[in-house]
């Protein structure tokens, strides 16, 4: 029986990595490595009493308690920005994570869309020269979290309607992916990714996290300063939420509470209890407001960048008004989101009835008069999109058909790195 495909998908703040097949990864860590700070040799093993570098949540505690350690995150915007330590980081993914002999496994590595060609080059030269493998495969993130969410919906037994299912079975959709660092937008027809119509957006899990936090610390709220990053991100998690009315909800925190004639600080205001991550101290603070204005800034995003207005709907909306004409509609019927800063509560209502709005007032406009066409959006919600992308790869990777998709160690031996500049278009 042939080996498992491994599939690594490196992420700014995480990395999702597990064997195909699988319906979640095995392994969800920090895309961080702690090395030692002043060393510029490479030095790897593959036994784990020879690392003298950390990664993942190792890498954090580790830097915390050595001064010879320096912590360092090889991405930055989804693009690998250190090649040394990012060749470290998937060593010991392998060997000590993963636990495998990458002679024996063809590999699914993910990258962003528009990633730059000499990068998947750049891959194929780790994974060829120094890990040995036997075939090697590079998709686009977006790709993977449409073909990711296509399997969850049909194995959900979702209905949909007609358009939604045509789009869906032919690889058509919009993804929004979002997660530490920035959020794309990116349209796809036929598994196809329209590379000049993605759109970028500025605003990201961690812009979100340092938003809160600063509110947080603007009202005083007494816990030391290391804990409140780490706080923050745990609320936004768990308790981020888009508000339906943003005026009403305002109003709601705003209102006070009479008790025994002293005026008393609304009930929408809740206590958040923990203990430090860092100082390992507990800490009781207020929290309020900043729950929803900080995912609110995907529609408003002013509240954190000055510099940038335009809100995700209207974003997307340009983005599959720039796409041919042919698949506007399936466009439409089929957006999905990746990464975890989509995860917040009510994201997909809201956006599905804005988008929808705009959809409706421009049919309005040019139909004046004549018979009213209808355009339904859909905005799909997987509830497993942080991971969606690792799910598409995973998907892929056990279809029979694959081993005749990767690129094999004898294809990189006669033609060299750029033979992974390319890899064909899947279908089943």
């Amino acid at each position: 029986m042939e080996n498992q495909a491994v599939v690594i998908d490196n992420g700014t703040g995480f990395t999702k990595m597990g064997y195909a097949g699988n319906l979640d990864p095995d392994f969800v860590i920090p895309t961080c490595i702690a090395d030692l700070d002043k060393k510029s040799t490479l030095s790897v093993s593959t036994k784990n009493d020879e690392y003298d570098y950390f990664i993942g949540e190792q890498a954090i505690n580790k830097a915390k308690t050595s001064k010879k350690h320096k912590l360092t995150y090889p991405m930055a915007d989804g693009i690998i920005e250190s090649w040394d330590l990012m060749e470290k980081y998937w060593h010991q993914s392998i060997y000590d994570y993963l636990k495998c002999d990458p002679q024996e496994h063809n590999f699914v590595l993910t990258e962003p869309p528009m990633n730059p060609p000499e990068n998947r080059e750049s891959i194929a030269e780790i994974f060829f020269e120094t890990f040995n493998v036997p075939g090697l495969y590079i998709g686009v993130q977006a790709v993977f979290a449409l073909l990711g969410c296509s399997k969850t919906l049909n194995d959900a037994g979702v209905p949909m309607d007609p358009e939604q299912e045509k789009a869906v079975k032919t690889l058509t959709g919009v993804v929004v992916d979002s997660g530490d660092g920035v959020t794309h937008i990116v349209p796809i027809c036929d598994g196809f990714v329209l590379g000049s119509n993605i759109k970028h957006i500025p605003i990201a899990g961690r812009k979100i996290t340092k938003f809160m936090e600063q509110m947080i610390r603007e009202r005083g709220e007494k816990i030391s300063t290391e804990d409140l990053y780490y706080a923050t991100m745990e609320l936004k998690e768990k308790h981020g939420y888009l508000a339906k009315d943003l005026v009403t909800e305002f109003s709601k925190f705003d209102q006070k509470e009479n008790e025994g004639g002293k005026l008393k600080q609304s009930k929408k205001f809740k206590k958040f209890e923990g203990i430090g991550k860092i100082s390992q101290k507990p800490f009781s603070i207020n929290v309020g407001y900043e729950l929803f204005l900080g995912p609110e800034s995907f529609f408003s995003p002013e509240i954190i960048d000055k510099n940038y207005r335009a809100s995700l709907d209207e974003s997307i909306d340009i983005t599959i008004q720039q796409c041919p004409i042919d698949y506007r509609k399936r466009l439409y019927a089929d957006v999905v989101f990746s990464g975890g800063s989509t995860s917040f509560r009510n994201l997909d209502r809201r956006l599905e009835l804005s988008l929808q709005k705009r959809v409706d007032d421009r049919l309005k406009k040019y139909n004046a008069g004549g018979k009213q066409s209808t355009i339904k959006v859909k905005v799909t919600n997987s509830m497993a999109q942080k991971h969606v992308v690792w799910l598409g790869g995973s998907h892929l990777s056990s279809q029979t058909g694959f081993k005749n998709m990767v690129h094999t160690r004898a294809e990189y031996m006669e033609k060299g790195p750029a033979c992974c500049r390319f890899n064909p278009v899947f279908s089943f």
